[in-house]
This record gives C-alpha cells, structure tokens and sequence, in this order.
C-alpha cells in the first residue's frame, strides 16, 4: 500500500552558522511507503494513525496492504516533527525527502519511483569468555515502484549482502543453510555470508472491490509483532493471492496460492557446478476479515500445506487445492491429515484513540495434544500510543504461547509437509514455546529511540530445555523519510540459559553502527 500523510505545516525561520531552515512543528511531509511488510519500528506511525477511533476500521490485519484499496490509508498527522531546510535546491529535498528518483504525471496517470537499498554496519560482538569478533553487514541493492493509471501497481526490490554475524546466528545458519528470513547464502571469508534475495509483484484491479496480485514475496497475518498463523519470518516465495471487498468494506477474503520448498533434493539430476532443484511444495492460505464496527474486527484463517512433489519434483494436486472457500476443505481432510492444515481467528478490538488490544489464535490438531503435532497456540497484545501524553512514544506487550510441535505435519511419513518454507517456520519465529515481547518506540523529530525485550521459554518432551533473554536498544537520526535512510547505533544482548545442563548457558553482547535503508523485516530474537 501507498500510505499518503498529508501535512499542515506551521514554519519558525531562524538563523544558525548562515543557514536557514525550518522547523515543522506538525507533521507536514506527504510521504510514501512501500508495499511490504514494513520494518516494524518504521510502521509505528501508520499502526497509531490506524488505531485512531476517527480513523474508518480498515483491513489492517494483513499485509502487504492492497495499492488500490488505499483511499482509505489517506491519513493528517499533527505531532510528527521533522527539519527541512530553506532552499531551492532539488538536491536537499532528494536527500532528505524525496526518493531518488521520482517521476510523476500533473494528470496522476503514471507515477515512478527507485531508491537505494544500503545497510552499511560495523560492530562488535562479545561473548562469555574473553574472546570477541568482528561483525558487519554489506548490503547495496535497490527497491522500485510505479503505478499507471489507477488499477495497476508493480513493485520489485534485489539486494546484494555479505556478513559477519554473531556466533548464534551462524550457528542457526549452518544449521538450516539460510540467513534468517533472506535465503541460501554462500562463504564468504571463511567465516562470513554471501547472499542475495529478490522480491517482487504486480497489482491489477479489473474492477472496484476486487485486486489480483501475482508476484515474489511475503505476507502477514495479524497485529502483532509476532503472528501464529503466517508472518513475514521466512523466505520470500512465488504466489497469487486475490483479494475482494463486500458489504461497503465491511467484509474482506483473501486467497493467496504459493509455491514453497523444502531444502531437500528434488529428485532430479542437476550437472555438476549448477544449482540444484529442491523438493516443491504448494501452500494454499485463506483469510476473511469482517469489520463489525468502528472499533472491532475479527478474522478467520486457513492454511493448507499440500502434497510435496514426488521423487522426480513433480507436483500433482489435488482439485480441491484450487478451492477458495475457507474451512470447505477442513471439513473434507479434517485436522489429522498428510495436507497440513492450520486453522486460527484473529481479533482487533480499539479501545480508545490511544489504546488497541489485539489477539490470535492457531489450531494445528485438536486430537491429541501430548503428541508431536497435535498442537494449538494463542497470542494476545495491547498497544498504547502516545503514551502517558507523550507524543509518539508508543509502548507494546505481547505473550505468545505455542505447544510443542506446533506447524508440524501430524502424520511422520509426511514429515516434508511441515508448515515451512526454506527450513524457517511461515508462522511463529521461534516455532514454539512461550515468549513475552516488550516493545517501546519514541521519534522526536527526526530522532528515534526504540528498544525491544523478548523473554522465551522453551520446553523439550514436556520438560523445561532453555530459556532466552533478548535485548535490544537502537538510538538513531533518520536523515530521508521517504525509504527510512538512518543512521543508528545499537546495543544488543541475548542470555541463552540451558536448564539442567550443569548451568550450561551463552552470553553474546555486541554494538553496532550502522548505515541504511530500514525498509523490511529481519527476525533475529531467537
């Protein structure tokens, strides 16, 4: 979706070292995001605008949101303030607000804009013995969109990246064989990552209340931080998803068809020094989101993992993949069957203009629920925006519970139909256990300050296995709102305390400063 803030600007001139500027006392920029799944700190303002009880109770419970159903995301701001200098110079505007390049008609026919993808970082990480690392990231790639005429919208995004990650995080590399959340990676210097990742979709409207999207990416279901039933935690990967609106807006129904793929082989011979095929396997997600006022909105959710293809990566479906009506095919297979099923509800309900509560629940197999896969899990949350009268600070608490086993095919033999893509959980990142997140955002001006704490609980056969202590504070400037381009320092600290292994545990401290376009999600709490 393209978010439009439009501004009403109140300007103080005055003079410092021979330069004007001015300072926007109320949010004034008309700024447009892309159509991702935002990075999560940069989305605060879009989800307080939402949370507005004067604001229409829109479908905000999935993303990416739709291009065309966007009147409604046309929001004023009042609080939000930024710099911008006093001069005729195109140059400062393309540096702090504009994009790159932005091509626009007077008619608002055709619209087109690119800009960097950069994320320069350096850093340090410690551990709990003496010794410590060296750690960065390289990223340059770039991220486009563009719309013509008002029923079609493409957009497309490639980055480039080499790493030096915490030792953690390359030990759940090494693993899995994927970076979390960006793909297949090769060595780079020993011990560092080289990888690269893509996405990409166009958006067609043929008619007012109905959108065909076709592209290369991810989706995410609920209002959380975290979401039980689909998240943007994996891999990107090919889908369809289309989406209508009924009854004036009131009711909405996604369905989204996607082609996964366990990193497993194919079946198939590839020569020697090319890529290798990996075993396909088609997923099918139903959702339907009713607005019953202002305040509330629920939602139901279905999530099919089908057939993986046979020994020669051939895919043979079933026709009742290609049915669309939620639940019709649960109640054909049923919970306990080799098509993984995964059911669930969301909730959103706005308390006030100030406070929201939200909640998910997430059915696997209701059979049994001591066996491995027979599992369910809840989330519940509430945020509270410009909190204790203080403007844009916003502060979130969330607890997730989800049963050992969960997202796993309830049959072993079919244990390659787990609700999975590229060995990383669609749903849930950490995959199961209990978890409490404690979020705080606060932008002055262009200033940002955030912090993040997640407390994880994880059990093993029933039996308490480890624990998590996740810190994390960034401190930072943001210097083009348009793409989030920012300058940050970090602070980060994970405690990992393994229960009844001779007080077993793992400390890993490390800072950083860094450079970059804070675009999409990275998921690294685990």
């Amino acid at each position: 979706m393209i978010i439009l803030y439009k501004i009403k600007i109140q300007l103080y001139r005055f003079k410092h070292l021979n330069t004007w500027f001015l300072i926007l006392t109320t949010f004034s920029l008309k700024a447009q995001f892309y159509n991702l799944p935002n990075d999560y700190f940069f989305n605060t303002f879009s989800q307080r605008q939402l949370a507005r009880l004067d604001t229409e109770q829109i479908h905000s419970s999935i993303q990416p949101y739709i291009p065309f159903f966007n009147k409604k995301y046309e929001f004023v701001g009042d609080t939000h303030r930024l710099f911008k200098y006093i001069s005729d110079d195109p140059f400062l505007d393309k540096v702090f607000f504009d994009h790159l390049i932005h091509i626009k008609s007077k008619t608002g026919k055709y619209e087109f804009k690119v800009d960097p993808l950069l994320n320069i970082e350096l850093g340090k990480a410690e551990y709990d013995t003496t010794k410590s690392q060296r750690i960065s990231t390289n990223t340059r790639g770039f991220i486009a969109s563009g719309s013509i005429g008002k029923d079609f919208y493409f957009e497309t995004l490639f980055s480039e990246n080499q790493s030096q990650f915490p030792h953690y995080i390359s030990n759940f590399n090494n693993q899995i064989n994927v970076v979390p959340g960006q793909g297949r990676y090769k060595v780079f210097k020993t011990t560092g990552y080289d990888y690269a990742f893509s996405s990409g979709f166009i958006s067609y409207q043929p008619i007012k209340k109905l959108n065909i999207q076709v592209g290369h990416g991810k989706q995410k279901i609920g209002n959380g931080y975290r979401s039980l039933l689909l998240s943007d935690n994996a891999f990107n990967y090919p889908y369809i998803r289309i989406t209508s609106e009924w009854f004036k807006g009131k009711l909405q129904y996604t369905t989204i068809y996607a082609v996964l793929m366990n990193l497993t082989t194919g079946g198939a011979i590839t020569p020697k020094n090319t890529e290798p095929l990996f075993q396909k396997k088609a997923a099918s997600f139903q959702y339907l989101s009713y607005n019953v006022n202002k305040r509330f909105n629920v939602g139901l959710f279905q999530g099919i993992i089908w057939n993986a293809a046979d020994s020669m990566n051939r895919q043979q479906l079933d026709w009742q993949y290609f049915n669309p009506v939620i639940f019709s095919n649960l109640g054909f297979y049923g919970l306990n069957n080799k098509n993984n099923i995964v059911i669930g509800a969301t909730a959103n309900l706005k308390i006030s203009n100030k406070i929201s509560v939200y909640g998910q629940f997430m059915g696997d197999d209701f059979s049994n629920t001591f066996k491995l896969g027979n599992s369910f899990g809840y989330q519940l949350g509430a945020k509270y925006f410009d909190a204790f009268k203080v403007n844009n600070l916003m502060l979130q608490v969330e607890y997730n519970d989800v049963a050992e086993g969960s997202y796993n095919s309830p049959l072993a033999t079919y244990s390659n139909q787990s609700f999975s893509h590229y060995n990383q959980n669609l749903a849930y990142t950490p995959g199961y256990g209990k978890e409490l997140v404690l979020l705080g955002d606060y932008k002055y001006r262009r200033a940002f300050l955030n912090a993040k704490l997640n407390l994880q609980w994880f059990t093993l056969n029933k039996s308490s296995f480890y624990n998590n202590s996740i810190t994390k504070v960034q401190i930072g400037y943001t210097i083009n709102t348009a793409y989030n381009f920012n300058v940050s320092l970090g602070y980060n600290y994970r405690f990992q305390d393994f229960l009844g292994f001779n007080e077993s545990n793992n400390k890993t401290t490390f800072y950083t400063i860094s450079v970059k376009s804070n675009l999409y999600n990275t998921y690294y709490d685990f």
